[in-house]
């Protein structure tokens, strides 16, 4: 496909997306289904587009004066991909292209950034998380809105119970990737250029072989921070996917015991072969539909981790679409499941036992506001600070414990941004049971 076709394709997509309220993955692929002459290349060039203009959807609809699919997926090529008006107009007179642009829209595109912009137009989030936006951010608020407007690199994790770093570096930089700046058992791979095809390693062999994982660095230093060690007992409960499961796993030498419980048991399922390629063999996956087996856990655990359900407003780099279909009633719904998930998930502590409390969210009343809270109601509880807890597990690197320090601002709990730390956005925290 030539790049007048391309466009045409995003802004197809787009109109799923915004009109039908489509996911992009799934827009895309019914795309990819209807034109079936489109290559690996071409879908992966009107998906990135698509994805970029919904990064900044708000900066470019107030640039281009419209909101309509056609006006962000131009003003994505000019603002986001960089494309200068000659290059735009050529592609709009080949075949296939869409209508030729308008006067309007030729001004619109060469236009500066609008300085006095409202800091939700030019930060690119929604309007109504203003407020919060302010009271975590204050004055950055804008510039760190723009950091989660941005494409996201890759991470990777080594799995050190079946190699070590050096062994996977080959393979590793067989696929482009450089060693992670904040952790020593991690690779990364750059973000692309945004026309490319973003990094995949499921068809490389390292990756099948089970050496490596990918997981946001944020998400690695959250599991960190937990500092379980081999021999402990240790509840995931909200194991999800299992990707916090699996970096405990090796974070413990596969020693001690691994309980991976999740309320929704399809997912647990989808963690066997997972498990399965991991090699690890101290895990032990507890069904919802055991409830005698999570029972005989209470007062048991050394450590409960929890990856709290929550907005995932610090995954916006990677999924731009959900940043406009969160709503207010999403957020109180998630702090409510938040405050129950905390208070059952006490229970299982044991005295001198700790929780590792995580969220992907930069939102305080996800954050701090739910850590104050359950402190409050749980006296045998006291929060301590989850950075030395970080580094004390010896997996961050001095740019990695430095970086973390600086997220602990209140001396407990640490928050990290793409802005401040390279990562997805993460918070937590680590609250101890007395004895």
């Amino acid at each position: 496909m030539r790049d007048g076709g391309r466009i045409a394709a995003a802004i197809d997509v787009l109109t799923d997306v915004l009109n039908r309220h489509q996911p992009v993955k799934s827009a895309a692929r019914d795309w990819g289904k209807r034109a079936r002459y489109a290559g690996s290349k071409d879908r992966a060039w009107v998906s990135g587009l698509v994805l970029d203009a919904l990064r900044k959807k708000n900066s470019i609809a107030h640039a281009m004066g419209s909101d309509e699919p056609r006006a962000l997926i131009l003003g994505a090529l000019a603002h986001a991909w960089k494309w200068d008006i000659m290059k735009i107009d050529s592609a709009m007179d080949e075949q296939h292209a869409p209508s030729a642009l308008t006067l309007d829209e030729r001004e619109r595109l060469v236009m500066a950034p609008d300085v006095t912009a409202e800091p939700w137009v030019a930060g690119d989030y929604p309007e109504w998380l203003e407020p919060m936006m302010d009271r975590v951010f204050g004055e950055e608020k804008v510039v760190e809105g723009q950091a989660m407007a941005v494409r996201a690199d890759v991470d990777i994790r080594v799995n050190t119970l079946k190699v070590d770093a050096e062994k996977a570096g080959g393979p590793m930089r067989s696929a482009d990737a450089v060693e992670s700046p904040l952790l020593k058992n991690a690779y990364r791979i750059p973000a692309r250029d945004p026309s490319q095809r973003e990094a995949s390693l499921e068809s490389i062999p390292a990756y099948s072989k089970g050496w490596v994982e990918v997981q946001d660095a944020g998400s690695q230093i959250a599991a960190a921070a937990a500092n379980a060690t081999g021999g402990e007992q240790v509840l995931d409960y909200c194991a999800g996917g299992g990707g916090k499961t699996l970096a405990l796993a090796a974070m413990m030498g596969g020693k001690g015991q691994i309980h991976a419980y999740d309320i929704d048991g399809r997912r647990l399922s989808a963690l066997i072969p997972r498990l399965k390629r991991s090699g690890a063999h101290n895990v032990q996956l507890v069904h919802p539909r055991e409830p005698e087996a999570l029972e005989a856990l209470k007062a048991q655990m050394d450590v409960v981790f929890i990856d709290a359900p929550c907005t995932g407003t610090g995954t916006w780099r990677r999924r731009p679409d959900a940043k406009w279909r969160l709503k207010p009633n999403a957020l109180n719904k998630r702090i409510e499941e938040q405050r129950d998930i905390l208070g059952k998930a006490s229970e299982f502590v044991k005295p001198g036992g700790r929780i590792l409390y995580a969220t992907c969210s930069f939102l305080q009343e996800e954050d701090e506001d739910r850590v104050a809270e359950f402190l409050s109601g749980h006296e045998d509880f006291t929060e301590v600070n989850a950075a030395e807890q970080a580094i004390a597990s010896g997996l961050l690197t001095e740019e990695g414990a430095a970086i973390v320090k600086a997220g602990c601002v209140n001396g407990t709990s640490v928050r990290l941004t793409p802005r401040s730390a390279g990562t997805d956005g993460f918070f937590f925290a680590v609250l101890e049971r007395g004895n």
